[in-house]
């Protein structure tokens, strides 16, 4: 079945989706439903997003809601979370609140702030906004807006407008619904019901982000990072390509050290636009290249002034006054704009990309070089993963036969192919030895060159291992059909991945290029090989400390010499039976390359294939470059101190060097104070990234930041991006895993929490009564998200598998914003209970109707309910033992009316004629466009029958699980330290501040709850 559309049911008609419910949209029939409208003079094309449910509240359908499959919508599985076991602590304490504070009361004052766009309001009385303009928007007297017209201003004066003197006067309707103002006290008891709800405030903004685009420079926070949004570009980047954890800067170290919070930046350079967004603009200005700074080499971009009627060019990072070359000056108006402001995109727009001359050049560029390595040894072909892997090259360079030939009855040509023009492919397979494949178009077909000096691998093919897969279609087809039988006799059992690796960097020094490496053991044989380290006994915290990292020499300098080439490595690692694969040091070339780890944890065919193929085909297709440098700028009076990521960096304030980067890979940039910010200026910020297209063009790409400077930190606790914040922290705490303890990383994780929600309690909130715990308005979810983190297979405490563990960590050091959110919390929907508009095109809107998501509590599951979860990994379909059997026909298909008639290996659902088969297809195919790299198939996982509903009862990150307490319990211990911290009794050890967080965190560790009967 395709996810690339939305069936329609019966009886609901709608142009833009399948109006048949039994043939699903082939992959190029794309959802086009109409896009939110954007400001003026920009025009939208569709988008494929969701709309929660109007009226729906958090775990339920509302009183409309129809029970089709049975099931006590009131009733409960198991007790409420929270009800009995917390209640003993809550009691020790006296009453916890929780309250969302809307901040202390602020003198009455008519000072007029400079960066209006950064302040959030509540309008005293409600305006109509200009078209375009979302309501509660408010307009901003800035440089760029004004009833959705970009408009010049005076240079010299910051990019930012007049701010209401009533502090909330600006904040639009989407960050009201995130703000949290309610204040909820309980007595002896805390309610669940009551504590900040993460699917709440998602559901929330993906309904107001449903109808309303994001406009980068207006006076309001970014969405949340799980849901869709269409953004327009006014001279702000993005923030799918970049994030800031402060909207707003405190003036000096001293400030933002009040308030706990890290200062830096979540860049995403190559993240998906959505369908609507414009795409990026790439400029030429020839072999000139793109006007620069001399001083400080900060690219043009639109904070850039202009003086002496456009002679001079000042730098809005270091304010060096640049002479305007020939070929770029046009004159100013007299205000001091250019009068051909509008017509220069890099002047207009946040993010931009210029093609470079040669001085930028490390080589000359080409089109991408994908080389594809195959494991044929006794375990692949034994387990099926070499068809698999066959499969997943096939569709990521071709498309269905089917998809063929309705492009031939529609009287149009097929596209030429799903890779970029220019690039091309080359196939390798091993196992003791290497096997080259010449491919050339001429051939009959492929020819097989074997290396057998693993000593000194090199590349046996002169020509031919590099083709066109257009023109070589028939032979790469053929030899992709033959593989799987082809080394059926050999069975040599023990693979050489390293000098495979190194051939393949022999094979690619000259270009650079994208490795996509299928391993299906533990690579045992040859120069290289690898041992078991971890034999999963009993072990003391060191000892676990080097299985999470790797001193295997071979790998280590394999890995630096791929990043130098230009090269990056995606590893897809089969550990079949659960098997111990070093992922620590196998995918050490990934993480230094840029590259990812695609693990299938107990691998079997039947269930993995529709996932490893739909995976190899996303990581080919996806947009991707290679031979990379990143820099990151800043304003004066702040430094980068470390960053976050994949990639290598030599030395401190180095370039960073990344082998290929991708639409999915993510890094984060921390910043610190080098003097004070001008609070009459803006802080600015500039990632540039260098690299070469698919295609083979050598491009650099800008994003522009802005953010408002202001005295104290009152105002940029009002504008943190929590999302960032935690993705920030997610990262650095990655990053320890080499050197510290997990006990001392859970302990920062938990100190960091209490040192952020003591310093806002204590610096900027009002007067509260010491039983209530107060949250800012924008981290009201934050002590979830640490709570999930803490969770996390990385740094969770107990066993896990050292593999699981390095592939988690590494997940969350390199995954962007949405993908870490779903990571630590899950969306989970209740399909026993959708209404009949659930999952099809609202005929308001055209866009699709989402159900509401639950809390991931086993407190919000009934009796009798199928369930979707998904963390962005991948998709539990949980059934408990009492569900319909109506409700099975209806999903599975005729016959299938018990959970033991069911196929345990199903990835995805049938195609059938009925309404909920459609409805929950359809809600798969839009859970498949928001998320990160990782394919949305269906896992199975039927009460008290698969192995697989453990996982799910792990997911349920608001319970009892994972050697940790449930969210109830976690924010009683937190609001504990805190009270200690305000009456100057917390104690921290030496160093960090550890010992009394992980005896927080120990205290409930051995309580479980008893999820199954």
């Amino acid at each position: 079945m395709s996810h690339h559309g939305a069936s329609q049911s019966p009886g609901l008609q709608h142009a833009a989706y399948n109006n048949n419910p039994g043939r699903p949209l082939s992959s190029h029939q794309h959802a086009r439903t109409p896009a939110a409208p954007s400001p003026a003079g920009y025009q939208q094309a569709g988008s494929f997003s969701g709309q929660s449910n109007p009226g729906a509240q958090d775990g339920q359908n509302g009183a409309a809601a129809q029970q089709q499959y049975g099931g006590d919508p009131n009733a409960s599985y198991f007790p409420t979370q929270g009800s009995d076991a917390s209640a003993g602590l809550v009691g020790q304490m006296g009453g916890l609140a929780i309250s969302g504070d809307s901040y202390a009361p602020q003198k009455a004052h008519k000072k007029k702030q400079r960066h209006a766009y950064h302040d959030l309001g509540q309008p005293s009385a409600p305006s109509q906004p200009p078209p375009g303009i979302a309501q509660g928007y408010g307009s901003s007297q800035g440089q760029f807006l004004n009833a959705g017209q970009l408009q010049p201003q005076a240079p010299g004066s910051p990019y930012m407008g007049q701010s209401s003197a009533q502090p909330m006067a600006h904040m639009s309707t989407a960050d009201r619904l995130r703000s949290g103002e309610e204040m909820v006290a309980t007595q002896g008891r805390v309610d669940p019901e009551q504590i900040p709800s993460i699917p709440r405030s998602r559901d929330a903004a993906a309904q107001y982000y449903l109808t309303q685009v994001y406009p980068t420079m207006e006076r309001h926070l970014p969405p949340p990072a799980a849901i869709p949004f269409i953004a327009h570009d006014q001279g702000n980047s993005s923030p799918k390509f970049a994030r800031l954890t402060l909207n707003k800067l405190p003036s000096t170290s001293e400030s933002l050290a009040s308030t706990a919070l890290p200062l830096g930046m979540v860049l995403q350079p190559l993240a998906p636009l959505q369908e609507g967004e414009q795409p990026i603009p790439v400029l030429d200005f020839g072999d000139a290249g793109p006007p620069r700074c001399r001083r400080c080499r900060t690219y043009i971009n639109p904070f850039m002034t202009f003086r002496s009627g456009g002679n001079k060019l000042v730098c809005n990072m270091c304010n060096f006054p640049n002479d305007v070359a020939p070929e770029y000056f046009a004159p100013t108006d007299p205000s001091g704009v250019r009068v051909d402001r509008h017509q220069r995109p890099e002047l207009m727009l946040g993010t931009c990309e210029f093609l470079v001359p040669k001085e930028y050049w490390a080589r000359e560029p080409v089109g991408l070089r994908w080389l594809f390595l195959i494991d044929v040894s006794q375990v692949s072909l034994q387990q099926k993963f070499v068809e698999s892997v066959c499969e997943g090259i096939r569709h990521a360079l071709y498309d269905d036969e089917s998809e063929e030939t309705s492009f031939v009855q529609n009287g149009t040509e097929p596209p030429a192919g799903r890779l970029s023009a220019g690039s091309k492919v080359g196939i390798v397979t091993y196992d003791k030895e290497v096997h080259f494949y010449n491919l050339s178009a001429s051939l009959d077909q492929a020819q097989m060159m074997v290396m057998t000096d693993l000593d000194e691998p090199f590349v046996p093919l002169s020509e031919g291992l590099f083709v066109d897969p257009q023109e070589s279609k028939p032979i790469i087809s053929s030899l992709l059909n033959q593989l799987p039988t082809l080394f059926s006799a050999a069975r040599a059992p023990e693979p050489a991945l390293l000098p495979t690796l190194n051939a393949a960097l022999a094979a690619l020094a000259s270009t650079g290029g994208k490795v996509l490496c299928a391993l299906s053991t533990l690579p045992t044989g040859g120069p290289g090989r690898l041992i078991v380290r971890d034999d999963s006994k009993g072990r003391d915290p060191d000892d676990e400390k080097k299985l999470l990292t790797t001193d295997h020499p071979g790998f280590k300098k394999t890995a630096s010499s791929m990043v130098s080439a230009g090269v990056g490595v995606d590893f897809f690692l089969a550990a079949t039976g659960g098997q111990y694969m070093d992922i620590a040091t196998i995918g050490h070339i990934s993480a230094l390359t840029g590259g990812e780890v695609f693990l299938y944890p107990n691998f079997y065919a039947p269930r993995d294939h529709v996932k490893l193929a739909n995976e190899i085909r996303h990581a080919a297709t996806r947009d991707t470059g290679y031979q990379a440098l990143m820099k990151v700028r800043c304003s004066n009076g702040l430094q980068v101190s470390s960053y976050h990521g994949n990639f290598l960096q030599h030395t401190f304030g180095a370039d960073l060097e990344i082998g290929t980067i991708d639409a999915d890979k993510a890094m984060a940039v921390v910043f610190s104070y080098d003097g004070k910010l001008d609070t009459k200026l803006d802080a600015h910020f500039q990632a540039a990234l260098l690299y070469t297209t698919a295609s083979g063009q050598r491009r650099v790409r800008c994003i522009n930041i802005v953010a408002g400077v202001m005295e104290g930190a009152m105002e940029s606790m009002r504008t943190v991006d929590q999302d960032a914040v935690v993705s920030i922290i997610a990262k650095e705490a990655s990053s320890k895993l080499a050197e510290r303890s997990l006990k001392d990383i859970r302990a920062g994780i938990t100190e960091k929490t209490i040192d952020i929600l003591a310093g806002y309690r204590k610096n900027f909130s009002g007067s509260h009564p010491p039983g209530q715990l107060v949250l800012p308005e924008n981290l009201k979810e934050f002590s979830m998200y640490m709570l999930g983190l803490i969770k996390s297979r990385a740094f969770k405490a107990g066993g896990e598998p050292t593999d699981r563990r390095v592939h988690s960590s590494r997940l969350l050091r390199s995954a962007g914003a949405t993908e870490t959110a779903l990571y630590l919390y899950p969306r989970i929907f209740a399909i026993h209970n959708l209404s009949p508009s659930d999952c099809f095109p609202s005929s308001d809107t055209s866009q699709l109707v989402l159900p509401p998501t639950l809390r991931a509590s086993f407190s919000r599951v009934e009796e009798g309910g199928a369930y979707l979860v998904d963390n962005g990994q991948g998709v539990i379909l949980w059934l408990h033992s009492q569900v319909s059997p109506n409700l099975l026909e209806d999903l599975f298909g005729p016959g299938k009316t018990s959970l033991q008639e069911l196929d345990p290996w199903l990835s995805e659902l049938p195609v059938l004629e009925t309404h909920l088969n459609a409805q929950v297809r359809n809600l798969m195919a839009y859970l498949s466009t928001v998320r990160g790299s990782k394919a949305a198939t269906i896992q199975m996982a039927r009460q008290g029958l698969d192995g697989s509903e453990f996982e799910f009862a792990r997911l349920l990150v608001e319970d009892r699980n994972n050697e940790a307490q449930s969210y109830v319990d976690w924010l009683v211990h937190v609001h504990r330290a805190i009270q200690l911290e305000l009456a100057g009794q917390r104690e921290k050890s030496a160093g960090d501040g550890d010992g009394g967080a992980e005896g927080i965190l120990s205290n409930l560790t051995g309580l479980k709850a008893p999820y199954w009967n």
